[in-house]
């Protein structure tokens, strides 16, 4: 069976390195991006199984990327997950409203990342069998 493929997209080299490390030590082959705008791209090209987006980053924050992700039809299915230090209940709900599947506040630990992202994978695996 081919490995999930994960989209990381975060400003922060040292966090991307972190969540990398671990998702590719379990098995998922992970896609790295550095800001929104690399994001919504590398999302249209590979179609990952799931993506992990920071909120606040340059060049396209959080907000209108996931915009830019769910009104287009190759990428409106794919889960985005909010991965964020931005950690209040208004910002998690705003989150939701916004069209990400779920939030993790920062700083996250990389196994509830990972039970996040089993969460999406065994859905999109179900439904492929």
């Amino acid at each position: 069976m081919k490995a999930a493929r994960i989209l990381i997209v975060d400003d922060s080299d040292s966090t991307r390195r972190m969540y990398v490390k671990a998702l590719c030590h379990n098995g998922y082959e992970v896609i790295e991006a550095a800001n929104g705008a690399e994001g919504v791209r590398l999302a249209r090209i590979h179609r990952p199984d799931v993506i992990l987006m920071d909120i606040a980053m340059p060049v396209l924050d959080a907000w209108e990327a996931i915009r830019l992700l769910k009104s287009a039809e190759d990428t409106a299915a794919i889960p985005v997950v909010a991965l964020t230090g931005h950690t209040t209940e208004g910002d998690r709900e705003g989150a939701l409203e916004a069209g990400f599947s779920s939030f993790l506040p920062k700083p996250c630990e990389p196994s509830r990342v990972l039970e996040e992202i089993r969460r999406f994978t065994s859905a999109t695996e179900a439904a492929k069998s």
